[in-house]
């Protein structure tokens, strides 16, 4: 396998454009890009998949052991001609004072070499230094080359290309113009999902172009040909036979999954049943339910308007479906969603309201401690996953339980997360069974055995009624 990070200096250099270039640009040449995606993320994951035509997997050094992270870069890249992997921040930025979770590490430990991109505004002769001191600074990492982004004219880009070859030994493997076209529309949690952009294809193509007109692509794979090899790929577990259904909210509401993670629902027997929540007004015949992450603050008309299925979901949790739901998914199950001075009714679950907050709430990595009320935990076993989302849950009646103690991080109330009601849980955690957590198969089990015993779930029709994150 062949491969390279593309990092940065600093935060908003561009790399995820570039990304998306260097991927929609050497796939429609006919190169199969794997892409992958530092740290934790759902959406920049997202346009990356669109652009190379295959899942992107993400490697977080906090979330996974060195083993596990070599394993699904090892695994994922069977059958790929490249693989690019998008940093996070910068090359040199992590949590650890020393480096050890950086994109910097992540590129050691996979033995890629750098392409880094130099927000090029405002500089010329200073180039220099930056490269300099980023070879330096680290010397088990190796910096191939370099991608001038958003460079004002062909004038300004001889310049830094002539500063670039008289004081360092790094090439210069392409220099992006600025341009409105490679404009990415944002919101509060970044990049809006691919869902909710109707020519996002289109506009992956643009940008592929644009990208692949302006960066030496041969250049690019030779770079990435230089790769030291790793570790082979490990053959997996078989998966099992698919004998539970799950159903899994997919739609522009909700899109916050792991391919891995559902990778291993599947392999534990999980079929995954696709629900829409902005359109179903029925709840197939499911033994399980899962609602990811998303923003249903962006979808409250249709959401509020489907009351059917509202009306479904809530009876099937109070007769104990087995259900587990994540920040976005959180929210739609409560009673009320409040989002810039209007407020819809929700699924009523949880009895709690959730409301939009100006800044994030909780943002960051978590760490949770199993308070024994987990369905389908380990007492005290402590659990890492990530948490970004601008609404608190209000209201909450007393006496409500709780599936984990926050450590690190701010769940619900900066002491809890994970509210447990019938065989609900919903927390503002994402987790990664990837990570460690083991979560996938473990609600898989915990949802074959509450349709074998006395607890069966799964109605013998579909059910109709009349009714940041």
């Amino acid at each position: 396998m062949v491969g390279l990070l593309v990092s940065a200096a600093h935060k908003s250099s561009g790399k995820t454009t570039v990304s998306l270039g260097l991927s929609a640009a050497l796939t429609a040449q006919g190169t199969v890009v794997q892409p992958f995606k530092k740290g934790p993320d759902y959406i920049d994951p997202m346009w990356l998949a669109l652009a190379a035509g295959r899942p992107c997997y993400n490697l977080d050094a906090w979330l996974m052991d060195a083993a596990t992270l070599a394993a699904c870069f090892a695994q994922r890249s069977a059958g790929a001609d490249l693989a690019l992997v998008e940093g996070n921040k910068g090359l040199f930025d992590g949590l650890a004072l020393d480096g050890s979770n950086s994109n910097a590490a992540l590129a050691a430990r996979l033995n890629l070499p750098v392409l880094l991109v130099i927000d090029s505004r405002g500089m010329t002769r200073g180039i220099a230094p930056l490269i300099l001191g980023y070879q330096a600074f680290d010397k088990n990492i190796r910096i191939g080359g370099v991608i001038l982004n958003r460079v004002g004219g062909s004038r300004h880009e001889s310049k830094l290309r002539a500063v670039v070859e008289h004081y360092t030994d790094v090439p210069v493997l392409g220099a992006v113009a600025e341009d409105p076209q490679l404009a990415m529309t944002e919101r509060h949690l970044g990049l809006m999902p691919t869902a909710e952009v109707t020519d996002a294809q289109q506009r992956v193509q643009a940008i592929g172009r644009i990208v692949g007109r302006q960066v030496d692509l041969h250049r690019v794979k030779a770079l990435a040909a230089t790769t030291e090899p790793g570790a082979p790929a490990l053959p997996g577990a078989a998966p099992r036979a698919a004998d539970v259904r799950i159903g899994i909210a997919q739609d522009r509401a909700f899109g916050f999954y792991y391919p891995d993670d559902l990778a291993a629902l599947r392999d534990a027997g999980a079929e995954l049943v696709p629900i829409d929540t902005l359109h179903d007004t029925r709840l197939p015949p499911v033994d399980g339910l899962f609602i990811g992450g998303g923003f249903p603050e962006t979808c409250l008309p249709e959401l509020q308007a489907n009351t059917a299925l509202r009306s479904a979901l809530r009876q099937a949790i109070e007769a104990g479906l087995p259900t587990y739901a994540e920040c976005g998914g959180l929210m739609y199950l409560s009673r009320s969603i409040t989002w810039q001075g209007r407020t819809a009714q929700m699924v009523g679950a949880i009895p709690g309201d959730a409301v939009m907050q100006a800044r994030p709430v909780g943002r960051g990595y978590v760490q949770l401690q199993d308070t024994g009320a987990l369905p389908w935990g380990e007492p005290d076993a402590v659990l890492r996953g990530h948490e970004f989302h601008h609404s608190s849950l209000q209201n909450l009646e007393p006496g409500v339980r709780f599936a984990y103690r926050v450590q690190r991080g701010h769940g619900v109330d900066g002491v809890h997360d994970g509210v447990l009601v019938h065989n609900l849980v919903a927390s503002y955690a994402h987790l990664r069974s990837a990570a460690g957590t083991g979560w996938a198969p473990r609600f898989v089990h915990h949802v074959r055995r509450l349709r074998g015993g006395t607890g069966a779930t799964r109605p013998a029709t579909p059910v109709a009624t009349a009714c940041a994150c």
